[in-house]
């Protein structure tokens, strides 16, 4: 059915995922004609039983199932053909947002709460749940090219190759403010709480007008 519906660029999007048959299939179909179709794979987290033969293999959904059968398809098609083909993936689950209500809802919070907003990031969540939420709001393709890089000493995150850098380090100062300026991102963002104290809050507006004045700049 994918070679008959498909064209070499074409994105496949399945609904009804399974075990990820789809995207095996496309992955080999990929490596016989050396083309570049993508896919999209939707699947409800179904919870296995207990005495199902996945479960038993350590798999707790068939979300599970469909992941690993992608990482082993990549992973034989390319030892058995040596195909140069892209054989990543992403895998995002529908979760509730990295920020606290304050973020959203400030004329909600009392004035005597607001201490335990001091940072209005939810406690649990990484850097990279802040860089996917981010690109989802600036309109950014998640399957875009995502690089970790070391700028003035702090990670940050470059996106298509710049166009959006991302820095959530802690005790982020002014240097590393420059250094990220100087590298003219369409899209900067930082975290609030991340600054190293309140003049390089203060001041990284105007780093930005005067080393890179077109840059979209955004605080979480």
């Amino acid at each position: 059915m994918e070679k008959i519906g498909t064209e070499s660029d074409s994105i496949v999007m399945d609904f009804f995922s399974g075990s990820a048959t789809t995207a095996h299939s496309l992955l080999e179909l990929n490596s016989e004609d050396n083309k570049h179709r993508k896919f999209i794979m939707v699947q409800l987290p179904e919870v296995l039983e207990e005495k199902s033969l996945g479960y038993k293999a350590g798999y707790q959904t068939i979300c599970d199932i469909g992941e690993e059968r992608i990482r082993r398809a990549g992973k034989k098609i390319k030892e058995e053909t040596g195909a140069d083909i892209d054989y990543g993936f992403r895998c995002f689950r529908v979760d509730s947002s990295n920020m606290k209500d304050v973020y959203y809802k400030p004329a909600d919070i009392k004035q005597a709460e607001i201490d335990l907003f001091a940072d209005n990031i939810k406690e649990d969540r990484t850097p990279e749940d802040l860089l996917i939420q981010v690109m989802l709001d600036l309109g950014v393709l998640l399957s875009s090219k995502i690089e970790e890089k070391k700028i003035a000493g702090k990670k940050v995150f470059s996106v298509e190759n710049g166009y959006l850098i991302a820095c959530f380090d802690e005790k982020v100062t002014e240097e590393v403010v420059t250094a990220i300026a100087q590298q003219h991102p369409f899209y900067a963002v930082f975290r609030d709480s991340s600054f190293s104290s309140d003049s390089v809050a203060a001041n990284f507006e105007q780093i930005f007008d005067t080393y890179s004045p077109k840059t979209v700049r955004k605080v979480l």
